[in-house]
């Protein structure tokens, strides 16, 4: 950490002395721009050579930007997305030469040109003191600018917008391709999250958990504190106080099929010694900016790791997780003509579900659960994208990290989140250590489910796979 706030200060030195060098005093830094403005300073930015004067035009950019509103920072950002493209007569004359003369030089010299002005200006911009994370939270108003955009051409069809949508998805690739090398698992720091934790990053931990809210201090205590719950997150240097995700974790005796007594304030906690099974209940990617840059696998990996050596008696490694995607699947199947991974006694038991507080009613839930746990089967195992992968966003990251679809487990969760998207399911994962690689290979090449005897036998026989549907995969 000294290393990092000393090469910080240094940037800040080489800041100081550069505004002078731009003709930028600190009231200038804090003045407000317009996005025109603000598009010429980058335009200025990428073609200095100076290091003390780049540094200090790029913080005066940032600070600029972050003085903006929304519809002036989406108006930046369609300028820097259809400015700041490759010089395409650059491009067609590395074409030409490369084709009179094939060698690697001319070949780079072709990618060069290729290269879009942007992710120049992103590497500069990235020079600033606190330039990485100012980047970040600009990709997340590219993301909303992006949205906006789809919605546009969605209404009004081919045109101007869709032109401007394709130049924000090429900037957008570019801030994907960058981040992707800056937060290269090398540079990944993990670290326990616990009580002594520093109270700034603890609060950060409660506003970023996704998937099982932390309503206060107390809930995030009894999570964190005893002994048989862990929690661990990544950082990057540039973030020193910022994770970027985090896992939670329960220390059991068993697999459980049931999120409610993993939360449970008054639970009794489980002595070390007779822990034999780390539940992986809770993943939550905290920076919305970073949207595509794998961190999940390599957490899950690296804290299976840590664990096992820590305590040795643990040999099973499991997730609890949700199955976001299952409701809407199975709601579009019941209005179906023709059902897909249903039959028609299923879709008439599936009726139950339309009764309010049918969770609470014994025969409404056995009738519920004979044709909800086949129909469960049949969305993990048959339904599928475009690109032949499963419909859920959860199976995906799993079953691509290479653990194997353990159990399907009804009323997992009731609470009102866990209903509404799922009908109560929550599904296990495992994690078998000496099969993760042989399973990723099998899932990454055919797109094979890899699925336990359990969840296999309760697919229903001779029905037909569903439709695929296309959905983004993220």
């Amino acid at each position: 950490m000294a290393a990092i706030s000393f090469f910080g200060d240094l940037l800040q030195t080489i800041s100081e002395r550069g505004r002078d060098l731009v003709g930028l005093g600190r009231g200038d830094l804090a003045a407000r721009a317009s996005a025109q403005d603000l598009a010429r300073l980058c335009d200025d930015l990428i073609s200095r050579r100076g290091e003390a004067s780049g540094v200090a035009l790029a913080r005066a950019i940032l600070d600029r930007y972050a003085g903006l509103g929304t519809a002036e920072r989406h108006d930046f950002l369609r300028a820097i997305a259809l400015d700041f493209g490759a010089d395409h007569k650059a491009v067609e004359a590395a074409i030409d030469a490369y084709l009179a003369d094939p060698s690697r030089a001319r070949l780079g010299a072709l990618h060069e040109a290729a290269e879009a002005r942007s992710q120049d200006l992103i590497r500069r911009l990235n020079l600033a003191r606190g330039g990485t994370l100012s980047l970040v939270r600009m990709r997340e108003d590219l993301f909303d600018l992006r949205k906006a955009l789809r919605k546009d051409v969605h209404r009004d069809g081919e045109g101007a917008e869709a032109g401007l949508l394709d130049a924000a998805d090429s900037l957008d690739s570019d801030f994907e391709h960058l981040f992707a090398s800056w937060f290269n698992r090398g540079f990944l720091v993990l670290r326990p999250i616990d009580w002594t934790t520093p109270a700034h990053i603890l609060e950060k931990i409660i506003r970023y958990e996704a998937v099982h809210a932390i309503a206060d201090w107390d809930d995030l205590r009894a999570r964190i504190e005893p002994p048989d719950r862990r929690c661990f997150a990544f950082f990057h240097p540039a973030l020193s106080d910022e994770p970027l995700i985090f896992v939670e974790v329960a220390l059991t005796d068993a697999i459980a099929p049931a999120i409610a007594p993993i939360l449970s304030r008054e639970r009794k906690p489980l002595a070390i010694r007779s822990a034999t099974t780390a539940i992986f209940y809770s993943i939550s990617n905290c920076q919305k900016g970073l949207a595509g840059v794998t961190f999940g696998n390599f957490l899950i990996k690296q804290v299976v790791a840590d664990l096992a050596r820590e305590i040795p008696t643990l040999k099973t490694f499991v997730t609890l997780s949700p199955v976001p995607g299952f409701a809407a699947w199975l709601a579009r199947e019941r209005r179906a003509d023709s059902p897909q991974g249903l039959t028609p006694e299923d879709v008439e038991a599936l009726r139950a579900l339309d009764v309010p507080g049918w969770q609470g009613d014994k025969a409404l839930t056995e009738t519920v659960r004979k044709a909800l746990i086949p129909a469960a089967a049949a969305y993990f195992l048959r339904a599928k994208t475009e690109r032949g992968r499963p419909l859920d966003p959860v199976a995906r990251f799993h079953l691509g990290n290479g653990a194997r679809l353990e159990r399907i487990n009804f009323l997992g969760d009731t609470s009102d989140k866990g209903l509404a998207q799922a009908h109560g399911l929550m599904v296990n994962y495992l994690y078998d250590l000496g099969a993760i690689e042989k399973n990723h290979e099998t899932y990454a090449n055919l797109g094979t489910v890899v699925a336990s005897p359990a969840v296999t036998r309760e697919l229903r026989a001779k029905l037909p796979p569903p439709r695929a549907v296309a959905l983004a995969e993220a």
